[in-house]
């Protein structure tokens, strides 16, 4: 690039830049809908454990598995990926029906999956969850 003119070098250096921040931005907007996720939902069956360990009302993380379960009523449950859609971190806790995301502070309702507080903005993806032979089953096929 030695031949151009000193003018046309300074432009083509910020145009280079330009596109290597917003390539940056674009890793961590605010409205992807899986992040960074690679698996954000099990794709075999995984067994949780026993039933009575999701409170009635309330919810439990499965860091492990990724997946958090909540019971809204006794033998009522629902599934989500403990992923967090906005950069594909694992949620760190739940606190009532509430699931925290370390990473960004994204916080989502547990019994809808919704995000509540962004930078996240789509809600976690559901997962099958059922009871088979006393045990929580969640993934496909579930």
């Amino acid at each position: 690039m030695s031949g151009l003119p000193a003018a046309r070098r300074t432009v083509l250096k910020g145009a280079a830049l330009a596109g290597a921040a917003g390539l940056g931005a674009a890793a961590c907007s605010t409205d992807s809908k899986l992040g960074h996720a690679q698996t954000p939902t099990p794709t075999a069956p995984v067994e949780l454990g026993s039933p009575d360990e999701v409170p009635v009302g309330g919810a439990k993380l499965y860091r492990e598995q990724r997946v958090v379960v909540s019971c809204p009523a006794k033998g009522q449950y629902k599934a989500f990926s403990a992923q967090c859609t906005h950069a594909g971190c694992l949620l760190d806790k739940v606190e009532g029906n509430e699931g925290n995301c370390p990473c960004h502070g994204s916080r989502f309702d547990m019994t809808t999956g919704k995000a509540l507080h962004g930078p996240a903005t789509v809600p976690l993806p559901a997962v099958p969850v059922k009871v088979e032979g006393g045990r929580l089953v969640a993934g496909p096929d579930a």
